[in-house]
């Protein structure tokens, strides 16, 4: 599990520079409405992040729970972020409503870095986030802008393709996180970047069947090709042997990633059950996560 576990390099960090006083403002053209979002009570932010993180990416929730203190309210921030761009792709029913929603969230970090973020709760916490710990703009961006890449209901060609949608926002997010535990390094860097991307990877395949049942597959082109495999066979929930080699396929490469630091669950659980991504067994949460996550943390083994 990432989220406490790397730091990251110091370098490119001046356009985190430059916050001016004020106070946050109101939306940008329609932002509330774009957003999605109802306004809670006065102080009650942060709480608004933590119970969307909570809800929408547990694991993730976990994951912050464990970190500092000082870092835990702005890494809630962070997840939120990155919960409330991932929801727009499965919200919309139309690319041009997408565009939109991640144009409000372009302008609210623009007027973050200006000290005049949007009254949105999420934006509000983003922007006591950057104050509190000199957070880099651009990881924001290249979240944002890859997400809107996304925006269009289409395979990944390859596996590299795969592998740079990670990149710029998993790893990104990490960035991030690191940045609020005041921790950056160069081999810190490293190692997060190869946990960025098997983590992408990883959500790729674990959302599979959901995506299935909306009649969608992102998987890799290249490797179904490889094995004659087509999405139809997905979509049926079929289970035959190249089909499972599909997955074998894409998990190894997050494998590989993973040797870099530490083996997921997941990847353990797909290889359980022989790589049938359908088995039922990966589709239920753990229960032991939260205990399993402490040990780690209190051992400082990730």
């Amino acid at each position: 599990m990432a989220a406490a576990a790397m730091a990251r390099s110091g370098q490119g960090l001046a356009g985190a520079a430059g916050a001016r006083s004020g106070a946050p403002r109101l939306g940008l053209g329609g932002g509330r409405a774009a957003a999605g979002w109802s306004r809670p009570e006065p102080g009650g932010e942060v709480q608004y992040c933590a119970e969307l993180v909570r809800k929408r990416d547990y694991e993730g929730f976990l994951c912050s729970l464990l970190l500092p203190v000082e870092s835990r309210t702005s890494a809630f921030a962070l997840r939120a972020f990155n919960v409330e761009l991932a929801q727009i792709k499965d919200s919309i029913t139309q690319k041009t409503t997408g565009l939109m929603r991640m144009q409000f969230w372009r302008d609210a970090v623009e007027g973050i870095y200006c000290d005049n973020p949007p009254h949105q709760p999420i934006a509000t916490e983003l922007w006591r986030a950057v104050k509190r710990h000199n957070l880099t703009k651009m990881w924001f961006m290249k979240i944002i802008d890859e997400r809107e890449k996304n925006l269009d209901d289409r395979a990944y060609r390859n596996i590299q393709e795969l592998e740079k949608y990670a990149e710029n926002t998993q790893t990104a997010l990490l960035y991030l996180t690191l940045e609020t535990l005041g921790v950056r390094d160069v081999h810190a860097d490293h190692a997060a970047s190869h946990i960025g991307k098997a983590q992408g990877i990883v959500t790729c395949l674990r959302a599979t069947p959901y995506h299935c049942t909306r009649q969608k597959v992102f998987l890799p082109m290249d490797i179904c090709i490889l094995h004659g495999v087509s999405q139809e066979d997905f979509i049926r929930g079929k289970q035959e042997k190249n089909v499972r080699d599909v997955i074998y396929d894409i998990a190894s490469q997050a494998h590989i990633h993973l040797e870099h630091v530490a083996l997921d669950d997941y990847l353990c659980n797909v290889r359980k059950v022989d790589f049938n991504i359908f088995h039922p067994s990966l589709q239920r949460k753990s229960t032991l996560l939260p205990l399993h996550l402490y040990i780690r943390s209190w051992k400082k083994t990730y």
